[in-house]
């Protein structure tokens, strides 16, 4: 899954507010190995304040166009269109243009959210968090962070079924750095295989992320792509399905490598 950012505070410092390099962009990423591409219109960071229903809108829309218009062919395979956001005011209006999943960085906190995608015949990716995104949670602290995941998990699937989402639509996120500090983190890496237990794919969102700053001490986001080398190895081998990442090149390569020592 290949990360295109269509705003200027994104952490990584890649975003763009210019629709057509933002295309290009993509298509890159597809060129460069990516099966998914993500794209989000706002930045999560909590030190940035929200944009409104209306920019998110605008600023994905004529991206969505450009997506579909595409000539799409043999050589240059249409790739699944994922949405980063978490406001049903937005999902509303940007599911119904042909979205394949809506990665919802709300933690499933809009109940709107899984209708529409049962609606529509979307995926739903859903994202462990506390409370809503662009609120600081500094200092939580959990008792069991994977049994609280879990059980996060199991009650989120269960809303989702019973609003009329199937369960093959349901794809889940642990949340990396959503709420959690660099220990939580670990412990979520390293005990990643257990959340297969619900049977649903597990996408990673580690790449370029805080966790990896502090435990290498690389303040530049950009100087973190082998410790996210690092943690895909580790998340594909511990069953992740899907990896999130900025740079497409090192993941499809690291996957590649992977499965030729493994078969």
């Amino acid at each position: 899954m290949g990360i295109i950012n269509i705003n200027d505070d994104s952490f990584s410092g890649d975003g763009t507010l210019d629709q057509y390099k933002a295309m290009q962009m993509a298509l890159e990423k597809v060129d460069q190995g990516a099966d998914i591409i993500d794209v989000g219109a706002e930045s999560a960071r909590t030190n940035r304040g929200p944009i409104t229903i209306n920019e998110e809108v605008d600023r994905l829309i004529p991206f969505i166009d450009a997506f579909h218009s595409f000539n799409w062919n043999e050589e240059r395979k249409k790739p699944l269109l994922s949405i980063n956001t978490w406001r049903p005011e937005v999902t509303k209006k940007i599911v119904p243009l042909g979205i394949d999943i809506l990665n919802d960085i709300g933690a499933l906190n809009q109940s709107d959210n899984a209708e529409i995608c049962a609606k529509h015949g979307s995926a739903l990716l859903i994202m462990h968090s506390i409370g809503l995104p662009k609120e600081p949670h500094l200092g939580q602290k959990y008792e069991n962070i994977i049994d609280e995941i879990n059980i996060f998990f199991e009650k989120k699937i269960q809303f989702a079924e019973s609003v009329g989402l199937k369960r093959e639509q349901i794809i889940l996120d642990p949340g990396i750095d959503f709420a959690k500090d660099c220990k939580d983190n670990l412990k979520i890496l390293k005990d990643l295989n257990i959340f297969q237990k619900h049977g649903r794919p597990i996408l990673v969102p580690v790449s370029r992320k805080t966790v990896i700053g502090e435990v290498l001490g690389i303040d530049d986001p950009n100087e973190r792509d082998a410790g996210t080398v690092a943690c895909s190895v580790s998340s594909i081998l511990r069953g992740a399905s899907i990896l999130r990442v900025h740079n497409v090149i090192a993941a499809s390569q690291t996957v590649r490598m992977i499965s030729s020592l493994m078969e």
